[in-house]
């Protein structure tokens, strides 16, 4: 069955708005631009491919399907893009396709090809758009191939798809034996795909490297692994910002799905930085079990971005890993975090909820830890995953509260003997102590950082 989001997104007809597909310049080549009409009668595939370069950023040029090299600014000799967007239901343009181009264009010196293929995704009906990825797919092989035939290598070609375009990437790389250089995969559409087997679906086989990330599992993105390395940002479902009922009109059904492109965008600029942890499960993740990456030495933890050639790999060798990490709900969506490790000396049972506040000047950021509650006990060690939204880098003071629920009767003693905060992304930054800190349940208590020893 079809998710309920996707149910309601396809009744949403005032989302239909197009533009007529006219050219804004007589020698530029611009997406197909298709309005309400479109969406209603549904349309039969067209595929167009629009190249990109740093020569051409602001002025898309068509290539010619059977002739590449025909095109003068299409170098077979540089790296090849190829960027795939989903469905369309309204048949506009993609918001982010300009800004894919030109912050891939800064990465390196490349071609970059946008597979317009909205004559076809731009349908009412799904289903429709789903049976044309295979043929979009056979229209990109033929392409891709006679590229090599003229020159290019296709280790060198990189297919980022988005959604149901991750699909038609990964159908792309079968046809080629696996040969393409790379894949990436934006949330991978779920719709129809679920129980898909490997052959019908994008699958690790699929390119010599596949990297897929996930925002959207428990609706229109895919559940489980389909790469070498699958990226989970928020657990892979729920985004932080992402409205929670349908009152909120057409961002309800698309704002978790669309966040994966986001991501990516964000991940491509430079001061964008989204490190993945790997583990076993999310839960896990946020309970501080899976901070150590050793498989990646001398490299630290994959980080998300264009550029993996430091893990690729070790990803390639481990398998499919699965990393998480979390995000804020805006630019630049990282968080600060400290692996936070105490041993605690209380003499009673307690069960709580960890508050941590970093204090900079003026500025302050906290973490609430309430996942799952702690239990503090006597003399036990415990280690938690703190991720603040704001990045302070001078911390003159910390202060914290456990709360414990508790609001009758004493507020009992918490004892603890040591805690260490250690950031996990900045190795520049000092370790910060302290020790031998008595707190009451419920009432936060501050104190300054001190230094930690070396054998702490």
């Amino acid at each position: 069955m079809l998710p309920h989001r996707l149910l309601g997104l396809l009744g949403l007809l005032v989302l239909c708005e197009g533009q007529d597909e006219t050219r804004t310049e007589e020698t530029c080549d611009n997406f197909t631009d298709l309005d309400l009409s479109h969406c209603f009668m549904g349309t039969s595939l067209y595929v167009r491919l629009l190249l990109y370069t740093r020569s051409n950023l602001e002025c898309g040029r068509e290539i010619n399907h059977h002739h590449p090299s025909s095109q003068p600014l299409f170098d077979l000799h540089r790296p090849t893009a190829f960027v795939i967007h989903g469905y369309r239901p309204t048949g506009a343009p993609p918001i982010w396709i300009n800004h894919v181009v030109h912050l891939l264009a800064q990465q390196e010196d490349m071609n970059i090809i946008v597979v317009d293929w909205n004559r076809g995704a731009a349908n009412f009906n799904y289903f429709t758009a789903v049976s044309y990825t295979r043929e979009a797919a056979h229209n990109l092989t033929g392409f891709i191939k006679t590229m090599q035939e003229e020159g290019a290598s296709l280790s060198s070609i990189h297919l980022i798809g988005v959604s149901l375009g991750a699909h038609l990437a990964g159908f792309v790389g079968a046809n080629l034996k696996g040969k393409i250089g790379r894949i990436t995969g934006l949330d991978p559409a779920g719709p129809m795909f679920t129980s898909a087997t490997p052959e019908d679906r994008l699958d690790p086989s699929d390119a010599m490297f596949v990297d897929v990330l996930h925002t959207d599992m428990n609706s229109f993105g895919l559940r489980g692994a389909h790469g070498h390395v699958d990226f989970y940002a928020n657990g892979g479902a729920d985004q932080p910002g992402c409205p929670k009922t349908i009152f909120a009109g057409k961002s309800y059904f698309v704002c978790d799905h669309q966040r994966s492109v986001f991501l990516f965008l964000c991940s491509l600029n430079q001061t964008c930085q989204l490190t993945g942890y790997p583990c076993s499960s999310y839960g896990r993740f946020l309970d501080g079990q899976c901070l150590q990456c050793e498989a990646f030495k001398p490299a630290s933890c994959p980080v998300l971005g264009h550029n993996m050639s430091q893990w690729r790999d070790a990803l390639v060798r481990l398998g499919q890993t699965k990393v998480f990490f979390s995000t804020t709900s805006s630019l630049p969506y990282r968080k600060l975090i400290y692996r936070v490790d105490m041993v605690t000396w209380n003499q009673y049972l307690r069960w709580g909820v960890v508050y941590i506040r970093l204090h900079s000047g003026r500025n302050s950021t906290e973490a609430r830890i309430d996942h799952r509650h702690l239990r503090l006990e006597q003399y036990t060690s415990s280690r938690l995953l703190a991720q603040f939204d704001e990045d302070l880098q001078h911390i003159q003071k910390i202060s914290m509260r456990i709360s414990t629920g508790n609001i009758i009767g004493p507020r009992y003693k918490i004892r603890l003997l040591r805690i260490r905060f250690t950031p996990l992304e900045h190795p520049d930054r000092p370790l910060m102590c302290r020790f031998d800190l008595i707190m009451e349940e419920n009432m936060e208590v501050a104190f300054r950082p001190l230094a930690c020893d070396s054998g702490l």
